[in-house]
């Protein structure tokens, strides 16, 4: 078993629900620790997460997924207790983008050079935080605008959405389908042998 690192996840409600649910065991199950996190809530709250489908419409369908329990307190993050960042898409990330503290966390982990992993509308939250410049990021082809307004390069998703791209520290994704390689390339900045 590799070293434990301690990570931390921003979620919040109407998170996508495969793309919280599923990293967060995947890291778990690798023996990681993760702090999934929501501003105004606590650790044992829960966040509704949505689910997003490419079913032939020209964007996705959402429909209401499962409740998404959380395992610490956001008023409680310190950044320097963390190995690495985990920004889940769906529609948390165009209001959490709002939230200042957020902004200051990515802020913080960008400016360690941490190890920040982001997926599909996740990336909203990076370019808000204005720490695309001069990175090239993949995601979900409707957030490309945000990244290539914030002075990032967007990397598009290949035909089947199932691309990750790294580019440093930063390990991006266009959607759910990429989650074999996105956690793949993200444990590998991290560390952690797979």
């Amino acid at each position: 078993m590799a070293d434990k690192k301690r990570l931390l996840m921003l979620v919040g409600d109407y998170v996508e629900d495969y793309e919280v649910m599923v990293p967060f065991q995947m890291l778990l199950m690798v023996g990681h620790q993760v702090d999934a996190v929501c501003p105004d809530k606590k650790a044992g709250d829960t966040v509704a997460t949505a689910i997003h489908d490419f079913e032939g419409e020209q964007t996705y369908s959402e429909k209401r997924g499962h409740n998404f329990h959380l395992t610490f307190d956001f008023d409680q993050v310190n950044v320097f207790e963390y190995d690495g960042l985990i920004i889940p898409g769906g529609r948390a990330p165009e209001y959490l983008r709002l939230n200042d503290r957020v902004i200051e966390i990515v802020k913080e982990f960008s400016n360690r050079d941490m190890p920040i992993a982001a997926i599909c509308h996740g990336p909203q939250i990076l370019a808000a935080a204005g720490v695309l410049s001069g990175k090239s990021c993949c995601g979900y082809p409707a957030v490309g605008p945000d990244i290539t307004l914030s002075d990032g390069t967007f990397v598009g998703p290949n035909e089947t959405f199932d691309n990750a791209h790294v580019d440093g520290n930063l390990v991006t994704a266009p959607a759910w389908p990429a989650h074999p390689a996105w956690m793949r390339e993200f444990l590998k900045v991290l560390g952690t042998p797979v």
